[in-house]
């Protein structure tokens, strides 16, 4: 009797607890059905009041399983699946070997197809990438290690665990690490790496309080052995013609003193440097900087159209080489890693893969190939990208998106709402926590590395020794009948044997 009385309490409470639970539930929804009916902001929810609700929940949800669920593996934008994929196992170190054949669609037009050589040299005619010069002119030049650098991110956008780890694993990997326009910070330097100091256009780091450039502060920036060059940040991909965007809740105290502004308040830059406003005045700046640091000096840039650059090639040829930028960044049109309107994002700037062509072609045409080295940067993440930009002409390759992939960045797409999941973007404490520093330090490295093997690789199959000496006659270009073409064929090198016909426009 005890049993079936304590099992018929037991029940009892049950069911008060169901009903409780239920009135709860009745009682939820009843506020938001009224909140909604009353709320003026979204008609759906007025019109349909709680129902409407899931069209909410859906569109946010939507992003979600179209990552994980429905996008085949190379159909994601802005990078797919496989990219991603490739970046993380080269991050732990793991085999990028796989089975079956290729997944690729390699008829879709625009796709880059190498050229192996009947007979690719031996093991033993195969050698590692040497070092670059840049700035031959300046009292410290700098001899680049390596092809493949982290392009611009700085302490602020990205968190300071990530700078953390970057530091490390650049220095590990031999590799240069780019600020970005946020200024120097502590982090940057902790790991030993070769440091490109960024002046945007807000000149973070080595401003006044009127955001001039400060020549004392600029100094002390150069004064690190770290530090190797300067980048004039005149432009990004994600926002050609318009300045950085730090939203305010990022701007904390560090990195308001860092940048020598003010905390919590949304920091935006101008749309360009207000004191470069033509090409001559550009050459008079990194004159200018190159005298006061000693150190190689160039810029980066979107092209919007490459005839405008004819006016500053010319210039150079009038003052002379030695006033040539050290290098010149190209970033493309594609977007970036930060915050930025999306009509700058989408529409506006040349695509990396015009853009390289052309301005490398320039600067070939008015003969300042060994003066002026060419960074490409843009989208450029697996070793097919960064071996097509060395085949158009690239001294230099550097990716941003490519080095967070190695932080463990799973394109959540919330990097200007300071609430990135995987504490890449994020200066939430709470968030930054799953960045483990000593973890993800060897991710970048590995990365990096990989990088680097795998375009040794490509530059072996096509029949040269080394990367750089691969050449535009080594990679074909899918057309739209279905046919390959030679990227030479498509886009000439210049040739100054050829006289005018060998110039490309």
């Amino acid at each position: 009797m005890e049993k079936v009385s304590f099992a018929a309490s037991a029940l009892e409470w049950l069911v008060i607890l169901f009903v409780i639970v239920i009135g709860l539930v009745a009682a939820a929804a009843a506020v938001l059905w009224v909140a909604d009916r009353m709320q003026t902001a979204d008609a759906i929810r007025r019109n349909y009041p709680l129902i409407g609700r899931f069209r909410g929940w859906f569109s946010t949800l939507g992003e979600f399983f179209r990552q994980y669920f429905f996008a085949m593996d190379r159909e994601e934008m802005p990078f797919n699946r496989a990219q991603r994929d490739w970046v993380y196992r080269a991050g732990r170190g793991e085999g990028n070997t796989m089975a079956f054949g290729s997944t690729r669609n390699l008829s879709i037009p625009g796709t880059a197809i190498f050229v192996n050589a009947a007979f690719p040299p031996i093991d033993d005619q195969f050698a590692a990438t040497q070092p670059l010069r840049i700035g031959p002119h300046c009292r410290e030049p700098y001899d680049a290690p390596s092809f493949f650098n982290i392009s611009g991110m700085s302490y602020g956008a990205i968190s300071r665990p990530a700078v953390r780890a970057l530091s490390k694993g650049a220095q590990k990997a031999g590799i240069w690490m780019n600020t970005g326009e946020g200024g120097l910070s502590p982090y940057h330097l902790e790991g030993g790496c070769d440091i490109v100091f960024q002046i945007g256009t807000a000149k973070y780091g080595v401003r006044d309080l009127e955001g001039r450039l400060d020549e004392s502060r600029l100094k002390a920036v150069a004064a690190h052995p770290q530090v190797k060059m300067i980048e004039l940040k005149l432009a990004q991909g994600a926002k050609p013609g318009k300045g950085g965007i730090l939203p305010g809740e990022k701007v904390t105290e560090e990195i308001a003193e860092i940048r020598g502004i003010h905390p919590g308040q949304d920091s935006i830059s101008p749309n360009r440097h207000v004191d470069i406003g033509d090409y001559a005045a550009l050459l008079d700046k990194i004159a200018h900087i190159r005298a006061i640091t000693g150190k190689p000096v160039g810029f980066k840039t979107v092209v919007g159209s490459s005839e405008s650059y004819e006016e500053l090639f010319r210039l150079i040829l009038e003052r002379g080489e030695e006033s040539a930028p050290d290098f010149i960044t190209v970033d493309g049109g594609e977007g970036g890693t930060g915050a930025a309107p999306m009509p700058l994002m989408d529409l506006v700037g040349m695509p990396l893969r015009e853009a390289l062509l052309r301005l490398v072609d320039m600067r070939d045409r008015y003969g300042l190939k060994e003066r002026i080295r060419v960074v490409a940067s843009g989208k450029l993440v697996n070793p097919s990208d960064v071996a097509w930009a060395i085949c158009a002409g690239a001294d230099f390759v550097t990716t941003a998106r490519g080095f967070m992939f190695s932080l463990g960045c799973i394109q959540a797409l919330k990097c200007n709402r300071n609430t990135c999941p995987t504490g890449v973007t994020t200066h939430q404490p709470h968030l930054q926590r799953g960045l483990v520093v000593e973890e993800k330090y060897l991710s970048v490295a590995n990365y990096a590395k990989s990088i680097v093997k795998e375009v040794e690789m490509i530059a072996h199959s096509v029949g040269v020794a080394e990367p750089r000496l691969m050449r535009r006659r080594h990679v074909r270009v899918m057309q739209a009948n279905g046919e390959s073409v030679p990227l030479r064929q498509i886009r000439p090198s210049w040739d100054p044997t050829m006289g005018e016909e060998g110039r490309p426009q």
